[in-house]
């Protein structure tokens, strides 16, 4: 294979490691500060791979673009009807939910039992506010519902590091279940992210969708 004008390997650098790739951007405060700025900042840095994601025949439908952010917590306690533990002591999981109103019960059903089974603690459930106004013709018709579950940490997980492994064991079991009930739309049932320190907004969007769609 030629690499062309590509410099010769050296170092930690070597040419076979070139290849065409999806874009990504990374935006961070040097001293760790929290902001909306850095927000605004990662969307514009998807603005900017526009030309990195693929484009159908629908023009107004993407092969995927979203932003994955700490968790916001000042925002949840601003907009949340409910008390959140401290900083750490919960989790947000971000979930795609059939748009059927019984499959989609029946999910959250789901979700719900394995929470408690696994010894952790349900807060409650947040609707994401969406606006699906730019969405292209031929992604609407599989539009999910969009809801996010807070979790709280339970007397089982001694620190933040166990209670994330107990994440990734609830949203297993949850997947698998889901999956194995085949409810109506129940393809359309996806964790985005479960985690106590991340969460991600994304979907079938094009790059500048992503903040144009989540409010």
């Amino acid at each position: 294979m030629s690499y062309g004008a590509l410099p010769p390997k050296q170092g930690l650098y070597d040419p076979a490691n070139e290849h065409d790739a999806c874009g990504v951007g990374f935006v961070a405060h040097i001293k760790g500060k929290k902001s909306h700025e850095i927000i605004r900042q990662g969307l514009t840095i998807l603005e900017r791979l526009h030309h990195r994601g693929a484009v159908g025949a629908d023009p107004r439908a993407g092969d995927g673009a979203g932003l994955l952010m700490q968790i916001p917590d000042a925002f949840f306690r601003a907009v949340v009807d409910f008390d959140l533990p401290a900083e750490g002591e919960y989790a947000v999981g971000m979930l795609f939910l059939p748009r059927n109103e019984a499959a989609a019960a029946r999910a959250v059903e789901v979700v719900e039992q394995f929470i408690g089974a696994e010894g952790q603690r349900l807060i409650g459930w947040r609707d994401v506010p969406v606006d699906n106004s730019g969405l292209g013709h031929s992604v609407l018709p599989t539009e999910p519902l969009i809801r996010q579950v807070f979790i709280g940490r339970g007397d089982n997980c001694a620190d933040q590091d166990a209670f994330e492994r107990k994440l990734f064991v609830i949203r297993k079991q949850i997947e698998n279940r889901v999956r194995a009930l085949n409810l109506e739309g129940g393809d359309a049932f996806y964790f985005t992210s479960l985690s106590s320190r991340t969460l991600v907004y994304k979907g079938m969007l094009l790059a500048g969708q992503v903040g144009e769609y989540y409010q």
